[in-house]
């Protein structure tokens, strides 16, 4: 435990400026350093955050959150497979459905695409499609209607609008090989979710006519189900392991969109790193301004030491005043990334008012406004993080100071 004596010498030569102003000035930029990092690294932590929580909502909004399907033989009673789900609290609806990998053409313009069989009513209760309508309305897909509703992007590429005539071409699988099957479907409706993935290559069609595609014979390929917390999907997971029949497999959106939330982790972890060197820097700032304090104050140190204050009480003078440094920076950079975090949503507005350009205009990006989210996690690892860097740059600084030999530093007086 620091005893009062060190305290009282540390915050004297914190705030003692005569005859070493210039080693006040790196300390004071040493403050600034660190405040600007940690504040900079909570306001783009809750950037990312913010980003991560959109994508999120736009992914569980568009689709179920979990799947149990047989891809190849599909589901002769999806009702028999969804009733041993709904006996969980946690389940929210139930729907089934049917994917089929396809090739959309029209003229010369020919893309891929996934064909996701639903039925209007059920899917309704396991996502929000209805929202991302722009044309059109899922009770146009009827049974034996062939009728198609395409991402925006998709429709774009084909040259399609609501009206338009799209062939599907889905390759079968048969004894002399693999042969193409050819189906005229009819444009009803446009949507767009915001998501590239689902607006440049899915349509949706009713469950009957993508059966039939598919090779299903009108079955279902498996059930959708959407859940009240999508985060305790892991339950369900445990849920879906008793079923006995093997052929069955199970997804949730977890797995499915793993990718996206591993790169926003890494790209979250470089960030830090890299915001992480402005306090380091500062902390170079203080081994400097410590190093030349300790060589301005050679000689108020020997008398100390003949005094009989230990060297590791001398030490502990130093380690003290880096840290205060650092401790005052650190709750600066706290209190600015909060304020900046909270209020990004007003910030940004301001600044596009102010100087007359868009951040994230609505012609490049799907999401026109910043979002930001403080998790408190962050909020406190990022200031431990600076006050750990800040008390480490004390120590050659200190163990320099409690090195000093009185004789020498008072030869010559």
């Amino acid at each position: 435990m620091f005893k009062p004596l060190e305290c009282f010498i540390a915050a004297r030569y914190v705030h003692s400026r005569r005859r070493r102003g210039f080693i006040s000035f790196i300390s004071l930029a040493s403050m600034l350093g660190i405040a600007i990092g940690v504040a900079a690294l909570i306001v783009i932590l809750s950037v990312m955050n913010g980003f991560e929580g959109e994508l999120r909502a736009r992914l569980l909004s568009m689709t179920a959150h979990a799947s149990v399907a047989d891809s190849r033989a599909g589901i002769d009673d999806w009702e028999a497979l969804a009733d041993q789900f709904r006996a969980e609290s946690n389940v929210a609806g139930i729907s089934p459905f049917v994917n089929v990998e396809a090739m959309l053409g029209s003229g010369a313009e020919l893309r891929p695409a996934l064909i996701r069989g639903i039925l209007p009513a059920e899917e309704a209760t396991v996502s929000n499609i209805d929202a991302f309508l722009q044309t059109g309305r899922l009770d146009d897909l009827q049974a034996g209607s062939q009728q198609l509703i395409l991402g925006r992007v998709l429709a774009v590429s084909l040259g399609l609008s609501v009206g338009s005539r799209v062939n599907v071409l889905v390759p079968e699988v048969g004894e002399r090989g693999i042969t193409p099957r050819l189906r005229s479907f009819v444009v009803s409706g446009i949507f767009e979710a915001g998501i590239a993935d689902h607006d440049a290559s899915l349509a949706l069609a009713h469950l009957a006519d993508a059966s039939l595609l598919g090779g299903l014979g009108g079955r279902a390929e498996g059930i959708g189900i959407r859940l009240n917390d999508p985060l305790a999907v892991g339950a369900l997971a445990s849920a879906a392991g008793v079923l006995a029949d093997p052929a069955l497999t199970y997804s949730d959106w977890t797995i499915e969109n793993a990718n996206f939330f591993r790169a926003i982790r890494i790209e979250k972890t470089m960030m830090t790193l890299i915001l992480l060197l402005i306090v380091a820097v500062a902390a170079f700032n203080i081994v400097a301004s410590l190093v030349m304090l300790v060589t301005d104050k050679e000689k108020d140190i020997a008398i100390l030491r003949t005094y009989g204050l230990d060297p590791r009480r001398v030490a502990r003078i130093f380690i003290i005043q880096g840290t205060a440094i650092g401790a005052i920076g650190t709750l600066g950079g706290l209190a600015l990334g909060l304020v900046l975090a909270f209020n990004v949503e007003t910030i940004v507005p301001w600044l596009e008012t102010t100087f007359n350009f868009q951040i994230m205009p609505g012609d490049v990006y799907y999401v026109t406004e910043i979002p930001s989210e403080v998790q408190w996690l962050d909020v406190t690892v990022i200031p431990l993080l600076a006050l750990v860097v800040s008390a480490l740059a004390t120590i050659y600084p200190a163990r320099r100071a409690a090195g000093v030999a009185p004789a020498e530093a008072l030869r010559y007086e």
